[in-house]
């Protein structure tokens, strides 16, 4: 998918008059289609959303707080609209679940599980984007090598403050006040 026209940046206005807009991004000023699922890629976002489950919740076995949403369209700047595989915001900080397509509020946490035909705009292209807009945490999920990078805003850039694999655990930020093993994230473990 490319850019309306050569002279002008995609925005919005496009991406909305699309007849299937779900599964398009806005990355630098171009329309593109977002990868569509493998069955890895599904049972990492599944496993990881089970496992952060209780974040959602202002009272349970684990600290609620935070509201978390898959496949949602975040509005940065008008060139870059990137639909994220999830993303999270602090209750304490947006009071309500964010409800505009696309959101336009900054979230406090974005995972992106990489796709091997988009590595780079998963791993170069949306991070750059996110640190010019203070994402504070930012996890690349890959299903392929079974890894967990987990990064922290920094004003230099990301830094990794967790790597792990299929068979690790790690406290991983922000979600750092529980133990996770990663292998449940790729089914590799039971959870």
């Amino acid at each position: 998918m490319a850019v309306p026209t050569a002279a002008r940046l995609a925005t919005f206005e496009d991406l909305k008059t699309l007849e299937e807009p779900d599964r398009v991004e806005v990355i630098n000023g171009a329309l593109v289609q977002k990868a569509m699922p493998s069955v890895a890629h599904s049972r990492s976002q599944t496993q990881l959303i089970l496992e952060l489950g209780d974040f959602t919740r202002r009272h349970g076995r684990r600290p609620g707080g935070w509201w978390l949403l898959t496949e949602i369209h975040v509005e940065y700047q008008d060139h870059q609209i990137h639909c994220h595989d999830v993303a999270g915001w602090r209750r304490d900080r947006v009071l309500e679940m964010p409800s505009e397509w696309p959101v336009k509020l900054r979230p406090d946490w974005v995972c992106e599980i990489v796709s091997p035909s988009h590595e780079k705009r998963d791993m170069v292209d949306k991070p750059k984007v996110l640190h010019a807009a203070e994402v504070p945490h930012l996890w690349l999920l890959n299903p392929e090598e079974k890894m967990l990078l987990v990064q922290r805003w920094s004003p230099a850039g990301y830094i990794t403050v967790l790597a792990a694999s299929s068979g690790q655990t790690g406290r991983a930020e922000p979600f750092d006040l529980i133990e996770l093993r990663v292998g449940v994230l790729f089914g590799d473990e039971d959870d």
